[in-house]
């Protein structure tokens, strides 16, 4: 794919990421949460500028630093999400403020990544932002379906024993 192409891909997903983390959802624990990530990097990998070649060294290092920084903002955004069940027994989750300022750390310093590569004269193709992006998706899908687990089990447990009435989870505040 070009780097146009791999551009429009990134802006679509954050877009749409960005839109649907702060209004309130119910967590699919049973869909394939891996799906979304596992295809963007695959196609960030299957690019072959992924690394610099006049540069493997410093373009490595930049695109370590990349993914890390991606999975330490999903790892950061996951943790600041609000997650609970309601009477139903259906687990929703909301994104706070706090996974605002996850996302404009996450987004400094990825920029500042971008200028450093740019004293340094790396060429950075758009498949490593969309390699970090597949990563902060995945850590962050990851680790609200493991929250999610003692809330989906309480529901499981108390439609087992056929008690009618559950008690409201509480709210997680960050």
């Amino acid at each position: 794919m070009s780097g146009l192409v791999n551009a429009l891909v990134i802006v679509a997903v954050v877009v749409l990421v960005v839109v649907r983390q702060f209004r309130a959802r119910p967590l699919d624990t049973d869909r394939r949460w891996w799906a979304v990530p596992v295809v963007l990097a695959f196609l960030a990998l299957r690019e072959p500028g992924i690394l610099d070649a006049h540069h493997r060294t410093a373009s490595a290092l930049l695109l370590f630093a990349e993914v890390l920084i991606g999975l330490a903002t999903g790892a950061g955004w996951a943790w600041t999400t609000r997650v609970w069940r309601e009477s139903d027994g259906v687990v929703w989750t909301k994104s706070s403020k706090a996974s605002v300022i996850v996302w404009v750390v996450g987004i400094g310093l990825r920029v500042g990544l971008f200028g450093l590569g740019v004293l340094i004269g790396v060429h950075q193709d758009s498949s490593a932002l969309m390699l970090a992006l597949a990563g902060t998706l995945f850590v962050r899908a990851g680790i609200l379906a493991w929250r999610a687990q003692p809330l989906t089990a309480r529901a499981a447990e108390a439609t087992a024993y056929g008690v009618t009435e559950v008690r409201p989870a509480w709210k997680e505040r960050v």
